[in-house]
């Protein structure tokens, strides 16, 4: 069953002598359940696409359907409650809130939406990202690996439609990238989760169900 779709995706930055097509008339779908990888050198239009599927950009035209939904149909106010409750993000850098502890930074999106959350399943979900034991540490006092595992937490407690992930593991040793890919991988496989990943890691890209390469802005390959 289709969760996503992306119809004619283009964005254009600056005019004239200036003007960058970032992306050029991009379509693609996905599945529910599915774990796709994008792949492509700088430059390329991986982050922007990112950015558009997410809701955090606007494209210059184009549509993006998650789960049935016409995002950019939206005003930015819906906008932004439509991707706090359907799209998890994780960037490379975690961002998470240096005041908060694990359990805190983990459920901020819950508490934004002025939403319970269920302690089991959060117990649970500290189990699956090995956070157990660290759930009341505050990011400093956790390696990077920790604080990764951490935001992951974050984009899955709303249980989206979507997880959206930029670069997870580019600022992360060997060691703590695998991690990271084998949750990631745990969470799409037990939790059904749909992922879809930025890597310029084509190792790392091989562990997803499917691989889209970018090319100038255009998808030059997919399978």
């Amino acid at each position: 069953m289709e969760i996503l779709r992306v119809e004619n995706l283009t964005k254009v930055y600056g005019k004239d002598a200036t003007k960058v097509t970032a992306l050029d008339n991009v379509s693609l779908s996905i599945n529910k359940g599915e774990f796709v990888a994008i792949i492509g050198a700088s430059g390329s239009g991986k982050s922007t696409l990112l950015h558009l599927i997410g809701g955090v950009d606007r494209p210059t035209s184009g549509k993006v359907f998650i789960d049935g939904e016409d995002i950019y149909n939206l005003s930015d106010d819906k906008l932004a409650i439509f991707r706090r409750r359907q799209v998890g993000l994780i960037y490379q850098f975690y961002n998470l809130i240096p005041i908060l502890n694990v359990e805190e930074n983990i459920t901020l999106p819950m508490a934004l939406d002025n939403r319970s959350v269920d302690n089991e399943d959060l117990t649970d979900l500290l189990d699956l990202l090995g956070l157990l034991k660290r759930r009341n540490h505050l990011p400093n006092e956790l390696s990077g690996g920790e604080q990764q595992r951490a935001s992951i937490g974050r984009a899955l407690i709303t249980r989206p439609s979507i997880i959206l992930a930029d670069e997870p593991t580019g600022n992360l040793d060997s060691k703590a990238s695998d991690e990271i890919v084998a949750i990631l991988k745990k969470t799409n496989k037990e939790l059904k989760q749909t992922i879809v990943m930025i890597t310029h890691n084509l190792e790392i890209a091989k562990c997803a169900d499917r691989i889209i390469k970018l090319e100038d802005g255009h998808i030059v390959k997919e399978g």
